[in-house]
């Protein structure tokens, strides 16, 4: 048997609009019947973390998928990174990321298998002077300035058939999840 990893489970779809209401406790529990340990859940948008012997974060997107959907009854999906993967996307992001949250909004988008970053980079479209898009460490980085977010393209993104195979936390989510990783 393998030593336990942790992993990042990011739900998409979730406790969003008042569509596929799932509780954190229940979310927990729900984990813990597929026999991962150390389960921790953070905010209600859908990260959970936790330790498993498997490794191959395929598989266990397919098994989370597969008893999350037979359970909430609803079309799950799921990107799972490990916590190497998600030391890169906070240790390693562009230069001043997240630096200056008074003028800037932060986002991380995760991508699902088969898409890569630099397949999504390339279908994205950013408005100039508004939108800065980064493709790094398999995901894409999103830096808006706060004063023109009505001006911002990003949102777009929505409309894109690619869109089902990404999920997006912002930067202080995502640097809170790395730092709960690490416990």
């Amino acid at each position: 048997m393998n030593k336990p990893s942790r992993f990042l489970a990011l739900l998409r779809g979730i406790n969003v609009g008042g569509n596929n209401i799932i509780k954190m406790t229940d979310l927990k529990d729900c984990f813990e019947t597929m026999s991962f340990t150390d389960v921790t859940t953070y905010i209600q948008s859908g990260n959970v973390i936790f330790s498993s012997e498997e490794n191959d974060t395929s598989a266990l997107e397919e098994q989370i998928e597969k008893v999350l959907t037979e359970t909430f009854n609803y079309q799950s999906r799921v990107v799972v990174i490990s916590h190497q993967q998600l030391k890169a996307v906070v240790e390693q992001s562009p230069e001043e990321f997240g630096m200056h949250p008074d003028t800037h909004k932060y986002d991380v988008v995760f991508l699902k298998q088969p898409l890569t970053a630099e397949n999504a980079f390339t279908q994205i479209v950013a408005r100039k002077e508004v939108d800065f898009v980064f493709a790094q460490n398999g995901v894409i980085y999103f830096k808006r300035i706060i004063a023109n977010l009505s001006k911002s393209y990003i949102s777009k993104i929505i409309a894109l058939p690619i869109y089902q195979l990404m999920t997006i936390r912002n930067w202080n989510t995502t640097h809170k999840l790395y730092e709960l990783m690490k416990k």
